[in-house]
């Protein structure tokens, strides 16, 4: 399974290890950084990611930030893609298996490398239930595709009546 990796400054040193971790369990990794403590918006690295993900560079992703919140809500303003925040191994199991996410998010400032290879395992070891919940992951895509084709855009303050 070739996995995207990426980070924002917060991140690099969890970044580091669960790339290694990745390698050594045989997974061919695509790190889109970043590679130092140096200042890096984390909405430019979960952009790229969402899109080489959305356009079939790589079969599942992970990105990392302090709190894992910002590179999820990033990621999910790309069309198609599910991004989810998970800091605990139930969390990483019920991404993909609920909700077919492609991107599992973590927070570097909650938790420690030794949970975190936990949670990736657990992610990238899940599969999609598309019985149990196959209905309900149509319903979001539908949404999405509803929302584009109208031109309305869910992220933008609408006007009050």
């Amino acid at each position: 399974m070739k996995v995207a990796l990426g980070c924002d400054n917060n991140g690099v040193m969890l970044k580091e290890t669960i790339k290694e971790f990745l390698q050594s369990n045989n997974y061919e990794v695509i790190d889109y950084g970043c590679h130092s403590c140096e200042n890096v918006d984390y909405p430019d690295v979960a952009f790229q990611v969402a899109k080489d993900i959305s356009e079939g560079a790589a079969e599942r992703g992970i990105l990392i930030c302090g709190t894992g919140i910002g590179v999820a809500i990033a990621a999910c303003k790309y069309p198609g893609i599910r991004a989810a925040c998970c800091h605990d191994i139930y969390s990483a199991e019920r991404a993909q298996k609920s909700n077919n996410a492609q991107i599992m998010t973590m927070g570097a400032q909650i938790v420690g490398p030794e949970l975190a290879k936990k949670l990736v395992e657990a992610y990238l070891n899940s599969t999609f239930e598309e019985a149990r919940s196959g209905r309900k992951v149509q319903k979001i895509i539908d949404k999405e595709k509803e929302l584009l084709a109208a031109g309305i855009d869910e992220t933008q303050p609408q006007a009050c009546s």
